[in-house]
């Protein structure tokens, strides 16, 4: 397929090629990647070659196939009984004449400035533009179809949940029972009818769901009515309506092997400008009728002129807070990892306001699976590892970068799923151990208990009833402290007011001290080691080093958080006290020897080994305690060059956090491979759909890690320093726009080796700039 770049600006002078035009300098500004249309001049063979698209909290796969436009529909929060993130329907759009028949002239173009989809062609006399995009501030996509000859329009609102799906096997791996189901599992049928000339779908949640069941598993029946229940009573669908459509019954059909069936409307005239509507709608009500009225009353105030403004302009906002545009004649894959990295922040884009964080696992543009794997013959409601189940190790990479690209708003979703389960979590601690503290596993359900599969159901009687009884997962509980890192750090980046959160991340240090010296005292009569410190066995450095004692990641964490959690102003005298306390307690950093180099040890001692993570570089990321313009940084590098573990695990692939590591310690060469290793073309046909890695497509903990590479590679903060280009090659010409600690922006451009602009606000932290090119 020919992929063609459409400039969406001026020419500039004659003299210059396009692509000198992309990356001249103009008064200090160069031409963005927003300001470039990703573009198709071709229609797609399947859904695996479709175009993200999105906003609020809805993600569309958009492609033309067979002179059809097809999309998929996802919505943040849409869990089933079994927590499978369900997607909303696909739409079908017919035109007559059709504008986009084989011999047709034909372009597809993500206008990434304004954040919509827009579909032309041409035959003949026949000129139709379709614009596809998504309301930013209300859940509605809309199909804005404009042609210069009167055009009909069929559309047809499709389903593979006409009926019951019995799911078997490795399906079930979209679900939170994976491998271990109880019983025949199913996903129930949608409800789809016509209501007059629309047509509207929902899917209702039975009584029953995983959630009783996690909870019967897990010994806490007692508790029921004390914990949160996201899936209870839990009501999400829509309705798909168009000016001058009517109902135009029922047709059926097979995709990529799944079953469907559609629900059509059709046009009563033909017309030269057609507007397509599909509404959506979640709530938690048993009342049906009221969740219809509240889909009708968003419907009602709809206004696609006014709205669609609205909706671009935010597009534009999000992209003048943040930009990195890269040209470099001599490493071509410098500039196509900028470009993949604009593409990606927009995926991000797409789920600004979701009640629930962006999936790690594929977020909300996962396509037909059978496209992915050819023995996965499953529906497209499936992605690995689940969809109510929370990986904490990959979320993380998800939100880390989130930072500096100014998006703090984006990132509310995720703070506020810790912040909605810490009463779970803390009631678990209470019940299962008798003290205090939120206890958050490693692989979470959105209902803030352990996955059951994790959790294990064949356990040894007499085993803890709190923890999983499982190899890779269990005593992995520190990761949550990365979210909590992320709240505070909010406060210095964009000045947000983190009160709310505050529990939450009292709850989770509390876990720590209360629950290491519950374990202490249940083998011995002292609570600590004879230094005063929190002996932290057993432990977990990552999903790697098991049955730890002194994890280097967990202690790093524990200081971390500690330290900064003790600047937020108004903490109470006793909350000061109680910290400050704690922080005594915290063990040091272990290191070790290797071939006459000192290194970061992953933990004072280990058992085994059990997966491929670095945790002896947490330290450097996501903790900073190792870095430029910080003690012991040639500790940290002999760790990375050295440590024969961290060499074997190496890998730019999925949640690897090398290229990271790399920009962090100053290694311009390795920061720069690795990070054009994560970066480069997927191989697909959006190149932003990474994976499957270690995950699913689009792998978004790894586009999230290339992010945060590139972000570290150009902009690093110790203290009050400010370091530009610690990891840059000078060679790459960049243009940048990235956010730094005290609310402070920075926008630079490199030129040949020199910094040709610098502007920095507030203009007072210019004193704090440090220029490290190489």
């Amino acid at each position: 397929m020919k992929r063609i770049i459409v400039i969406a600006i001026a020419l500039l002078s004659a003299c210059l090629s396009s692509a000198q035009a992309q990356v001249t300098v103009m008064n200090s500004r160069q031409l963005s990647v927003v300001d470039t249309n990703f573009a198709w001049s071709s229609q797609s063979k399947n859904s695996a070659e479709s175009m993200p698209c999105g906003g609020g909290d809805i993600g569309l796969n958009v492609w033309v196939e067979k002179g059809d436009l097809l999309f998929y529909i996802s919505r943040s929060g849409a869990f089933d009984e079994n927590n499978t993130l369900l997607k909303q329907g696909r739409v079908r759009l017919k035109l007559s004449p059709n504008p986009f028949d084989p011999d047709a002239e034909f372009k597809q173009e993500l206008v990434l400035k304004e954040g919509y989809v827009r579909i032309t062609g041409k035959k003949g006399n026949l000129t139709t533009i379709v614009k596809v995009w998504v309301d930013v501030f209300k859940p509605i996509v809309h199909l804005d179809i404009k042609s210069n000859q009167k055009t009909m329009a069929e559309t047809g609102y499709e389903t593979w949940r006409f009926e019951d799906r019995i799911t078997k096997g490795k399906e079930n791996n979209q679900n939170s029972y994976k491998w271990a189901p109880r019983g025949e599992l199913k996903t129930f049928k949608d409800s789809i009818a016509f209501q007059q000339n629309e047509v509207v779908f929902f899917h209702q949640n039975k009584a029953q769901s995983v959630f009783e069941v996690t909870v019967k598993q897990q010994g806490l029946e007692s508790l029921t009515a004390q914990l949160f229940n996201p899936l209870k009573d839990l009501v999400f669908g829509g309705s798909m309506k168009g000016n001058g459509m009517k109902n135009a019954g029922n047709y059926a059909g097979v995709y990529q092997g799944t079953a469907y069936k559609g629900w059509k409307l059709k046009s009563s005239q033909a017309l030269k400008s057609i507007d397509i509507a599909i509404t959506l709608h979640t709530a938690r009500t048993a009342f049906l009728n009221q969740w219809d009225a509240d889909l009708k009353k968003t419907a009602s105030g709809a206004n696609p002129a006014k709205d669609f403004r609205a909706a671009t302009n935010w597009w534009k906002a999000y992209w003048d807070r943040s930009f990195i545009k890269i040209s470099s004649p001599a490493e071509p894959l410098a500039t196509e990892a900028a470009r993949n990295y604009t593409l990606f922040r927009y995926m991000l884009g797409c789920n600004a306001y979701g009640t629930y964080p962006t999936k790690f696992n594929g977020g909300l543009f996962t396509y037909d699976p059978i496209l992915v794997d050819t023995t996965l013959k499953f529906s497209p409601d499936f992605r690995n590892w689940g969809g109510g189940t929370h990986t904490a190790q990959n979320q993380r990479l998800v939100y880390w970068p989130m930072l500096k690209t100014g998006d703090a708003d984006l990132m509310k979703p995720q703070f506020d799923f810790y912040k909605n389960l810490v009463g779970n979590a803390a009631l678990r601690s209470e019940f299962y151990w008798g003290h205090k503290g939120a206890s958050f596993t490693e692989q979470i359900e959105n209902f803030g208990l352990p996955n059951p599969a994790e959790y294990g159901w064949k356990r040894p009687g007499d085993y803890d009833k709190g923890m999983e009884y499982n190899a890779w997962l269990e005593y992995e509980w520190d990761t949550v402290l990365e979210f909590c890192m992320m709240i505070l750090e909010t406060e210095s980046y964009a000045g947000k007011n983190i009160k709310e959160y505050l529990p939450l991340i009292e709850s989770s240090l509390t876990f720590f001290d209360a629950h290491y010296t519950y374990l202490a005292k249940q083998r011995g009569s002292k609570a600590l080691d004879g230094n005063g410190h929190l002996v932290l066995f057993p432990g977990s450095a990552a999903e790697t080093y098991k049955m730890t004692y002194n994890a280097t990641s967990t202690i790093a964490a524990l200081k971390t958080v500690l330290k900064r959690a003790l600047e937020v102003p108004g903490i109470s005298v006793q909350q000061q006290a109680t910290w400050k306390l704690m922080l005594t307690r915290i063990p040091p950093i272990t290191f070790r020897e290797i071939d006459g180099h000192m290194t970061i040890a992953p933990a004072k001692v280990w058992e085994r080994i059990n997966n491929t993570e670095s945790p002896q570089l947490y330290p450097v990321f996501p903790w900073g305690i190792y870095g430029i313009g910080r003690p012991g940084l040639d500790t940290a590098i002999n760790t990375f060059k050295y440590d024969p573990d961290v060499l074997k695990f190496r890998s730019h692939v999925g949640w690897k956090q090398d290229n990271i590591f790399a920009a962090r310690l100053g290694l311009t060469k390795e920061a720069a491979e690795l990070t054009l290793l994560k970066l480069k073309d997927s191989g697909r046909r959006f190149p932003a759909f990474w994976g499957p890695g270690f995950d699913w497509v689009p792998d978004h903990n790894h586009g999230g890690s290339g992010m945060i590479g590139m972000q570290e590679m150009l902009l690093q903060t110790h203290e009050n320093k400010i370091y530009l280009f610690p990891a840059w090659p000078k060679e790459w010409d960049v243009h940048f726009k990235l956010h730094a600690p005290q609310q402070t922006i920075i926008e630079a451009v490199l030129k040949n080796g020199k910094v040709a602009s610098l502007k920095i606000s507030p203009e007072s932290r210019r004193k704090d700039v440090v220029i490290l090119l190489k």
